[in-house]
């Protein structure tokens, strides 16, 4: 028998599937070729290291909130094996398109082993301390500190597949609005 969830659908693996004679919830959404429930339901992760690793297509928009700028990033992030092991290393990579205008973009980030297997410390590619992280309800909301400005990110997972990060960016020069959606490749 499999384990069925609050919403009726049924995990298998790492995918959800409905049910025979079932129609969708109300409020299920169609992102990025996968179907989720956006009920507000949270997934809980017993373990964040284990559920990120592998591929990920990404899905970004960028927002100035204050002068109305507008831009995306679409691309792949990868989660492999960190070196010397304790953890997972993060690179992203694919195109940004601000204002019309594309570009490659990448950046790398370390994912550490945190005090129990639902959290994460998360560290920029040179070591500095970028924000913890706790999925151990499925959502999780952390804060980054960066001279005059505020990087506020809350992150959801919505299933097994699909997770989401929504960063709010605000200083003396800045009003950033940016939502990644993150759908597993493998």
């Amino acid at each position: 028998m499999l384990p069925a969830r609050s919403d009726g659908l049924c995990l298998t693996g790492p995918k959800l599937y409905l049910p025979p004679n079932r129609a969708w919830p109300p409020g299920t959404r169609q992102r990025m070729g996968r179907e989720w429930s956006g009920m507000g339901e949270f997934w809980p992760v017993p373990d964040v290291l284990r559920y990120l690793a592998g591929s990920w297509r990404v899905e970004r928009s960028a927002r100035d909130l204050a002068s109305g700028g507008a831009g995306e990033f679409t691309g792949t992030t990868r989660f492999g094996p960190l070196d010397g092991g304790g953890g997972l290393l993060h690179r992203e990579s694919g195109t940004f398109v601000w204002q019309g205008v594309p570009r490659p973009a990448e950046r790398t980030l370390c994912f550490l082993s945190g005090s129990s297997p639902a959290r994460a410390d998360v560290r920029f590619a040179d070591g500095r301390p970028f924000h913890d992280l706790d999925l151990t309800t499925g959502h999780h909301v952390a804060d980054h500190p960066c001279s005059a400005d505020l990087y506020r990110g809350e992150f959801t997972v919505l299933s097994a597949d699909h997770w989401r990060t929504v960063w709010r960016v605000r200083g003396p020069a800045k009003d950033l609005a940016l939502t990644t959606d993150y759908a597993r490749e493998d």
